[in-house]
């Protein structure tokens, strides 16, 4: 088993190089959509958030308010900090139970947006991270995810800056470029992954495609 970290600034693209990378046969274990289940509602995560926040996170249907909570926390380090205490855990251990379940030479990989933040690179056996200029996440989260710029750019400096995830970066994806280019970029990638898997003894170097 390959067990690849895959992260990126928001709005840098990841989302879409994990979608190539399951099509082309990765086992993926996507954070974002754990830590959504762990606090889906009847959960003791969703407790732990109430009790943290408030109600005023909750939406009228008695689950979690996303936009509500994201407005609060990511305008503070604090809140923040406090939110990903009761969320991570819980994020951690389910990661870790569908990775025991996927096949022994699997390419697995963990799409993680807070790796770099977290500090959690050694836990993978290399860290992909998905690169975009500042300018191209501002307008993509403004353009197409409907964000306020002031939204934004606040969710942007909650992250670990682009210097610091460059820093932990076995291979570096540029995603400043056509869909087209992607993909052909993430094809290249996965050849390599599926070569590391099946040459574990390989040292894995510092790569950047170009």
């Amino acid at each position: 088993m390959l067990k690849v970290g895959l992260t990126g600034g928001i709005g840098a693209g990841k989302s879409e190089v994990s979608r190539l990378l399951v099509a082309h046969g990765a086992v993926l274990i996507d954070a974002d959509r754990i830590a959504r289940e762990v606090v889906a509602p009847g959960t003791p995560g969703l407790v732990a958030v109430v009790d943290a926040f408030g109600e005023e996170v909750l939406a009228a249907d008695g689950g979690l308010d996303r936009p509500k909570l994201g407005s609060i926390v990511f305008a503070d380090p604090q809140k923040l900090a406090v939110l990903n205490s009761v969320v991570h855990p819980l994020v951690g251990a389910r990661s870790r139970a569908l990775e025991d379940a996927a096949p022994e030479d699997a390419v697995v990989v963990h799409d993680v947006p807070l790796l770099a933040e977290n500090g959690l690179a050694a836990l993978y056996d290399l860290v992909i991270v998905v690169d975009a200029r500042p300018e191209t996440q501002l307008d993509r989260l403004v353009r197409l995810r409907g964000m306020t710029e002031e939204d934004a750019r606040a969710r942007m400096a909650a992250q670990a800056s682009r210097d610091k995830r460059l820093a932990i970066a076995d291979i570096v994806i540029d995603n400043d470029v056509p869909l087209e280019t992607l993909e052909r970029r993430v094809r290249d990638v996965w050849a390599d992954l599926v070569r590391r898997a099946r040459h574990p003894q390989e040292q894995r170097p510092k790569q950047r495609p170009e």
